[in-house]
C-alpha cells in the first residue's frame, strides 16, 4: 500500500517558507467591518502565536496580513516531508483560527512551501509586504466605492488597472490619507519569539514593578522591509 503513496517521501531541506491562505474566506469576512476588521486581524495574529508556540512546527517567525500567513522554518520537523508539513500546518491553522475567532462554521487554509536561501528570505518578506500594501489600498478604495452605492463587482471593475497614485488620490479626495492608516493594515504584522515587558506586583512591598518576560511577541508597527531600516530589522531576525 505504501508504494501507492506517490508523494509520501518527497522531502526538502531548510530554510523554507510555508505559506497559508484562508480558503474561501470571503464568506467568513462578509460580515467583517470594512475595509479592515480588528477582531479578524487579532484572530490571525493569535493563530500565528499558536503556530509558533504550540504547533510543533517551531517556525522562527510568522508574517501575516489579510488572511495570509508565511511561516519561516530553519529546522524542518517530520524529516522535511512536504505532505506532512503542508497538511499539519493547514489543519492546525484552521483549528487555531476557529478557536481565536470563535467560528461557528468550518474554516480551511491551504498550504504551499517555498524553498529559500537565508538571503532570499528577506526578499520574500519584502515581496509579501508589498502585496500587503497593494491589498491595503485596494481594500480602502473598494470599501469607499461600495459605501457610495457600487456593487462589489462594479467597484472591482472601477479599480481594475488603476495606478497606486490614482487610488491614493481617490481616497484623499474622500478625506483619507492612506499613508496615515494603522501600520498593521499597511505593512502587516510579524510574530516572533522575543522579550516583552509586563506589569506585576512585588509580593513583599506591594509596589507595582515592571518585569521582563520571554515569549511570543507581535510587532504591529513594522518598518518598510525594502528600506534600510527594514533590511536591518530582517537581518537581525533572520541572521542573513
Amino acid at each position: 500500500m505504501e508504494n501507492h503513496e506517490i508523494f509520501s517521501n518527497l522531502a526538502l531541506y531548510p530554510p523554507v517558507f510555508l505559506r497559508l491562505d484562508g480558503r474561501a474566506f470571503h464568506r467568513l469576512t462578509g460580515t467583517c467591518e470594512k475595509p479592515f476588521d480588528a477582531r479578524f486581524h487579532a484572530a490571525m495574529v493569535g493563530t500565528c502565536r499558536r503556530l509558533i508556540a504550540e504547533s510543533g512546527l517551531n517556525p522562527l517567525c510568522a508574517y501575516t496580513f489579510s488572511d495570509e500567513i508565511s511561516l519561516y522554518l530553519t529546522v524542518l520537523p517530520f524529516g522535511g516531508r512536504v505532505e506532512k508539513l503542508d497538511s499539519i500546518a493547514a489543519s492546525y491553522a484552521a483549528s487555531a483560527f476557529t478557536l481565536e475567532y470563535g467560528c461557528v462554521e468550518p474554516v480551511a487554509f491551504d498550504a504551499r512551501i517555498i524553498p529559500v536561501t537565508p538571503a532570499y528570505a528577506a526578499e520574500y518578506l519584502a515581496m509579501r509586504q508589498a502585496e500587503a500594501w497593494r491589498n491595503h489600498i485596494n481594500a480602502y478604495c473598494q470599501a469607499a466605492l461600495m459605501e457610495e452605492g457600487l456593487t462589489p463587482r462594479a467597484a472591482a471593475a472601477h479599480l481594475l488597472g488603476m495606478k497606486a497614485e490614482d487610488m491614493h488620490g481617490l481616497m484623499f479626495s474622500r478625506g483619507v490619507n492612506l499613508a496615515e492608516t494603522p501600520a498593521w493594515q499597511r505593512r502587516g504584522t510579524l510574530v516572533r519569539r522575543g522579550r516583552y515587558t509586563k506589569e506585576g506586583m512585588n509580593p513583599l512591598t506591594g509596589e507595582k514593578v515592571t518585569v521582563e518576560r520571554q515569549g511570543v511577541v507581535a510587532d504591529e508597527v513594522l518598518p518598510l522591509f525594502s528600506a534600510p531600516e527594514g533590511r536591518a530589522y530582517l537581518s537581525s531576525l533572520l541572521g542573513a
